[in-house]
């Protein structure tokens, strides 16, 4: 394993040291609470000369993200930064990205979407752009966070994936929280990730390419199949990334993570900061003989419903949380993605959803252990009250 440091560092903090290692050709960025340090901490980088970066300043997120397509077409080693609104704004662009086959990689804090105006954190920007065709890694931790980032350059640039990245952490709980992690040698990093080099592009005059041109009904369905064909292959790719990765720095990543699963009876799924909350729950259950469980999804494009499939495919119960609110009158996006994955087992597993921490609303230790709970209760009795229930808001 490679030699690494142990530091103190912000969410935002471990991100940008993460994009300075990296070192990209390209960043084109415009500031948003709870990511504006991101971009500022890496802003001194540049003008302290400690990366090669061409650093653009824009006057909206949907100019960030036209200026970082332009910059990845054209060769370049491209990555900006956003939360929330800010996504928003990038709407249109996250589509043109992510269909002319362009590996940006894109930071992005978690922060609850207006109105009304709220900056603490949900997963409503994400999960809005999560058919966006953009491959998505959510982080529990500054960690995983600084991890992932460097993990994203190589997934998308893989020539079987070639296609844009986001990496998810919790606003302000995150982002802003001072956490102790590793970081791995400059010159590791930069072995690790390669020097980019793309097999066509906008600026190779030998080459000449037209990209992003009218595409009627004679070839657009091709493209949009091609497209779902490199995120299925984004899924295999990942684990290899994640497997490399663990051989330099110890640790490896996958699709999700198993906490005291294997041989549990109810199970909570979650994604970034909550799982620790919910891992104290956890503990503390099983000290009283309880056989509960936690998947921790980090992947959640491409979805991985054969593999979560398998790791629940004994569990009793099952308690979906979903941080964001699909509107839908059929619970959260990961609710529905997790309740159709486990469809095919025909097994008689229920499985309920919980709404929680919307606009950025804590949930607690003891708020995990009342939801396992509820789904002792539902084990045991085989009834559904509610398949849908908002935790913790005040009805």
């Amino acid at each position: 394993m490679v030699n690494t440091k142990k530091v103190a560092l912000t969410g935002n903090e471990a991100v940008a040291q993460a994009m300075k290692q990296i070192n990209p050709d390209v960043v084109a960025a415009y500031p948003i609470t709870p990511q504006t340090e991101i971009v500022q901490f890496f802003s001194s980088f540049v003008a302290n000369g400690q990366v090669d970066t061409e650093f653009v300043t824009v006057e909206s997120e949907h100019s960030a993200m036209s200026a970082t397509v332009g910059a990845a077409a054209g060769g370049a080693r491209a990555m900006t930064a956003t939360s929330a609104n800010g996504l928003a704004l990038m709407w249109e662009v996250l589509y043109i990205a992510a269909s002319n086959r362009l590996p940006i990689v894109m930071p992005v804090v978690n922060r609850a979407l207006s109105a009304p105006i709220n900056i603490h954190c949900d997963h409503a920007d994400s999960m809005g752009a999560r058919d966006s065709g953009w491959i998505q890694l959510y982080s529990e931790n500054a960690q995983e966070a600084y991890d992932n980032v460097i993990q994203a350059i190589r997934i998308a640039e893989h020539p079987d994936v070639l296609l844009p990245v986001m990496v998810t952490m919790d606003g302000f709980i995150i982002s802003h929280a001072l956490e102790n992690l590793e970081i791995i040698d400059d010159d590791a990093v930069k072995e690790f990730v390669g020097e980019y080099k793309p097999d066509m592009h906008l600026l190779d005059p030998d080459n000449p390419i037209t990209m992003g041109p009218l595409d009627l009904y004679d070839f657009y369905f091709e493209h949009k199949r091609q497209q779902a064909e490199a995120m299925k292959n984004a899924k295999k790719v990942i684990l290899e990334v994640g497997k490399e990765y663990g051989k330099l720095t110890g640790r490896e990543y996958g699709l999700f993570e198993k906490y005291k699963l294997d041989d549990a009876e109810e199970a909570i799924i979650v994604l970034n900061s909550a799982a620790g909350t919910a891992k104290e729950a956890v503990d503390a259950l099983r000290e009283k003989g309880k056989k509960a469980g936690l998947l921790k999804l980090r992947v959640f494009r491409p979805f991985p419903y054969q593999e979560i499939a398998d790791a629940l495919k004994h569990v009793k119960v099952v308690g979906v949380m979903d941080r964001s609110e699909g509107f839908s009158d059929f619970g959260g996006p990961v609710f529905s993605q997790v309740r159709s994955a486990l469809y095919d087992l025909k097994q008689d597993i229920k499985v309920v959803n919980y709404i929680y921490g919307l606009g950025g609303r804590d949930i607690a230790e003891e708020d995990f252990a009342k939801i396992f709970g509820n789904l002792e209760k539902i084990k045991t009795t085989g009834k559904i009250d509610n398949l849908v229930s908002y935790y913790g808001v005040r009805e």
